[in-house]
């Protein structure tokens, strides 16, 4: 398991570092992918997680990667999906803004549990739900200083197209990402926890 994750994210990162569309729109998109890859193999013998958020975190590096390379406006499968339903923008910026709610969810989930911050598994889901709902809006104050220290890579790495109500579209699938992932995966989490001995925890 650990090489093929380890093959997936190298292979998908040489593939998205090879002539991408803006140089630095790459380099801000690809950065937390690369560095959640330094800090998942610095961890893994200390801290390895379930398969389930190691897989869900390779997702969202690869959807961070595929941006990267063709800036988030311009990625294939947005335009098809966009030329499909008669669509103004490329929404494939919207799959980005889901995963970072959806994983975040889950990885989050996983070290509240095993760390046992909380007795109660609903305050433990309304943390969770804040957390990337914060998360998701400090990624949109980054997103806005880049576009005052940068006016050239700002457009490509915001990626509005013209919606006025882009930030807030942002965090709003943010929001939906969370809550879909702990109504859908929490079932299949638990399990993969208890199977590591984390069953008094869950």
């Amino acid at each position: 398991m650990r090489w093929v994750w380890i093959g997936t994210f190298m292979a998908v990162l040489v593939w998205s570092g090879i002539g991408p569309k803006d140089t630095v729109t790459w380099c801000l998109e690809v950065a937390p992918a690369v560095i959640g890859g330094v800090i998942l193999w610095f961890t893994r013998e200390r801290f390895p997680l379930t398969t389930l958020v190691y897989v869900l975190i390779l997702i969202h590096c690869v959807i961070l990667m595929i941006g990267g390379h063709y800036t988030y406006a311009e990625v294939p499968l947005g335009e098809w999906v966009r030329e499909l339903v008669d669509g103004t923008r490329n929404n494939y910026d919207k799959l980005g803004h889901f995963a970072q709610g959806f994983i975040p969810a889950m990885i989050a989930r996983e070290l509240v549990i095993r760390l046992q911050v909380f007795n109660s598994a609903r305050w433990r889901d309304f943390f969770i739900v804040s957390f990337c709902l914060g998360f998701s809006a400090f990624y949109e104050l980054i997103e806005w200083w880049v576009a005052l220290l940068s006016e050239e890579a700002a457009d490509a790495f915001l990626g509005t197209q013209g919606y006025v109500w882009d930030t807030q579209s942002d965090m709003g699938w943010a929001l939906f990402g969370a809550l879909t992932a702990l109504i859908l995966l929490s079932g299949l989490h638990d399990r993969q926890l208890r199977e590591r001995g984390f069953g008094s925890a869950v």
